[in-house]
């Protein structure tokens, strides 16, 4: 509206017109994480900032540009969470989940960036994220993988591909580290702003570079899957194997790294071809240092985050949108008796039938208006109640999507009759 107030830019209202897909995605969701022995947990929107601080990294672009921080009237420096690992990861140490423990978990919600919105990208997002805390094997790494290809296969979602790499332990990756930086010194003259600055503090993310100038020296950068340790290249073989055997294809990205720095070993991600740059549907990897880099006892952990609003778009271009929740049966009713007794009718059928979506016609207006109302809920049948319907203790209904003549019944025997009718 014109002058009134607006949304925050990049933080997106989902209308009812809309929110069917959302409902749908998340139902699925909830279904494959029961399937797989997941359990939700969780964690609070607003974090200590220190927290992502110390899991992110202070030379990511979150930590730098991109985190929602402020101080509260106390003093404490707060951020909405930027990404949901690192509180979960703190929600195990606070709540002392450790101790030898192993926890399989998920939760769905939003997270908050201040990006340049575009299509794909907002302020606002959401993300349905799942951590396997206390796993160490590549069985697990593989076990996450394949679910989330189940999860492209229940939506019927074909445009999606997976890559993997893997980024070793921290010691191999600092020797790799090393290399890198090497490689890039040799050519800074070629580097944009953005990868000289990252080079003093995170190189691995120069070979993330969307610059098309960049490529080229990208492209002979060294490999670090050509510097991983031996345990790392086991587990990584190891991986590849768990995934050939259940079916799942896949491509080796050797330039596939994560923006925060507390990966190691696998790192994958599921991208697609029709959301144009924003390719990312799903991304995930190994974390084994940040819980005891955040203060709680080595565990090794992996986990990814999938972006709700991504895979609803791809929902959308692929035509598989669910039908609308509407209601099976719409009550008109005129005159104050006949609303009252409406209004009661309506309580008796969701008791007598609680399967079926039975809506009331509140809001007034003539039988025509109310009429209106009731086919464009798209519900199959009208149940009719004026003061003469009243009188007889009868009930007319009405098919509104077929061309039968509206029949009268007891009040009485509305229940059977109208389940009758929607079972034809």
């Amino acid at each position: 509206m014109s002058g009134g107030i607006q949304p925050i830019r990049g933080m997106n209202d989902v209308l009812p017109a809309e929110i069917g897909l959302w409902q749908h995605l998340e139902a699925a969701l909830r279904e494959l994480a029961a399937a797989y022995g997941y359990e939700e947990i969780r964690v609070p929107v607003v974090e200590h900032t220190e927290l992502f601080k110390r899991s992110i990294g202070e030379f990511t672009d979150i930590v730098e540009k991109e985190m929602y921080t402020f101080s509260d009237q106390g003093g404490d420096s707060l951020t909405l969470r930027p990404e949901a690992t690192a509180g979960i990861a703190r929600a195990a140490i606070s709540n002392g989940m450790l101790r030898g423990q192993k926890h399989k978990l998920w939760c769905i919600g939003p997270m908050f960036r201040h990006e340049r919105p575009q299509k794909g990208r907002y302020r606002q997002f959401h993300q349905f994220d799942v951590e396997a805390i206390g796993f160490e094997g590549p069985d697990v790494d593989a076990e996450l993988i394949v679910m989330m290809a189940r999860l492209w296969r229940v939506l019927g979602l074909t445009r999606v591909r997976l890559k993997l790499n893997s980024l070793g332990t921290p010691e191999s990756r600092a020797a790799y580290r090393d290399k890198l930086v090497q490689y890039f010194r040799g050519h800074e003259q070629a580097l944009d702003a953005d990868s000289r600055r990252r080079l003093g503090g995170n190189p691995l993310r120069i070979l993330d570079s969307k610059n098309p100038d960049m490529q080229a020296l990208i492209a002979g950068a060294p490999l670090i899957v050509d510097h991983l340790d031996a345990a790392s290249s086991e587990h990584f073989g190891a991986l590849q194997a768990a995934l050939r055997a259940a079916g799942v294809d896949f491509s080796i990205d050797p330039r596939l790294v994560r923006g925060l720095d507390y990966y190691s070993r696998t790192v994958f991600e599921w991208t697609t071809d029709a959301l144009g740059s924003q390719d990312a549907v799903c991304s995930g990897g190994r974390y084994d240092g940040l819980i005891a880099h955040l203060g709680g006892e080595p565990t090794p952990a992996i986990g990814f985050a999938m972006g709700i609003e991504r895979v609803v778009e791809l929902l959308r271009q692929a035509g598989t949108v669910p039908a609308a929740h509407m209601p099976d049966v719409y009550i008109v009713a005129q005159g104050t008796r006949a609303v009252s007794a409406g209004l009661a009718l309506a309580e008796r059928l969701r008791d007598e039938l609680p399967r079926r979506r039975i809506a009331f016609g509140a809001g007034g207006g003539n039988f025509k208006a109310q009429f209106r109302r009731a086919d464009r809920s798209g519900a199959r049948l009208a149940l009719v109640i004026g003061d003469s319907e009243l009188e007889r203790g009868v009930v007319a209904v009405k098919n509104l999507r077929g061309e039968a003549n509206q029949i009268e019944c007891p009040m009485s025997e509305v229940g059977t009759r109208l389940e009758a009718a929607l079972k034809e």
